[in-house]
């Protein structure tokens, strides 16, 4: 039945599976796993399902649950933004199988054309930042944010650990979610954040690392060259929390010292 699943799927046919059952010596798969999976991590009972649906009754269901969601216009800002999508991006990327599916059938994970779409990201992502290097990774600004000052953090010069040097300056205009994730990642690490006035910053050897804002929670958009160039001769590093969109137009932090960059 093609509305199956199952009858679709590439996968062990019913002999292939007795030939392999028999090459390792067991009648049948609940023998296999009542000799491979400990019985103190298996259940006792068996699961309840509900009635299997066919692919088409399903996408059905899942369609009406969907239709119940309403569409609101966004007025938060702060990095939540409406957005629209290219038809020629939805189209040759997002909705291309070249781009999303496994080159070997038995595969699970998207391969080939994940590793291609992901270096085109990658790339683009160096161009608008200017920066030598990007991962690949498709981390919120956020959590990005932390784990850049973690990065400090572990990266701290001989001096400064042996110093105990262990703050990390965030400004003040940066968005809310974000400084609230860098404290939260901040505790267990033992990093003394301290939250300020970037113009204000008393640039001394107490601190390992700075998050600033560009553009900022206001939309304002600043130098921040010469902020950059007095941390880093107190051996501090710079963090830039920016918007992609925005690096378009304006000069890219790459160009004015930042050591990185994160962002959605």
């Amino acid at each position: 039945m093609i509305n199956s699943f199952k009858n679709r799927h590439i996968g062990t046919n019913i002999d292939e599976r007795e030939l392999m059952l028999q090459t390792i010596g067991v009648e049948s798969m609940t023998q296999l796993i009542n000799e491979t999976v400990p019985s103190d991590i298996r259940l006792t009972k068996s699961t309840q399902y509900s009635e299997a649906m066919t692919e088409a009754d399903y996408l059905y269901h899942i369609k009406n649950i969907a239709n119940k969601n309403q569409l609101f216009k966004s007025y938060i800002g702060l990095g939540y933004y409406n957005t629209i999508t290219p038809s020629p991006i939805l189209r040759n990327i997002f909705e291309n199988p070249g781009w999303y599916t496994a080159y070997t059938p038995y595969q699970a994970e998207i391969s080939q054309g994940r590793l291609e779409a992901l270096l085109n990201f990658q790339t683009m992502v160096s161009d608008l930042t200017a920066m030598p290097i990007s991962n690949c990774s498709l981390l919120d600004e956020a959590t990005s944010a932390a784990e850049a000052m973690n990065m400090f953090f572990n990266s701290r010069n001989r001096n400064q650990i042996q110093q105990g040097v262990n703050k990390f300056f965030v400004s003040e205009n940066c968005f809310p979610q974000t400084i609230d994730v860098v404290k939260t990642r901040a505790t267990p690490l033992g990093i003394d954040v301290v939250i300020g006035d970037e113009f204000k910053f008393k640039f001394d050897e107490s601190f390992f690392g700075v998050l600033i804002q560009y553009p900022n929670i206001k939309g304002e958009i600043h130098d921040y060259s010469q902020f950059t160039e007095n941390s880093h001769a107190k051996n501090i590093q710079v963090c830039v929390a920016t918007d992609l969109m925005a690096l378009a137009l304006i000069t890219p932090p790459g160009e004015w010292g930042a050591d990185c960059v994160v962002g959605n």
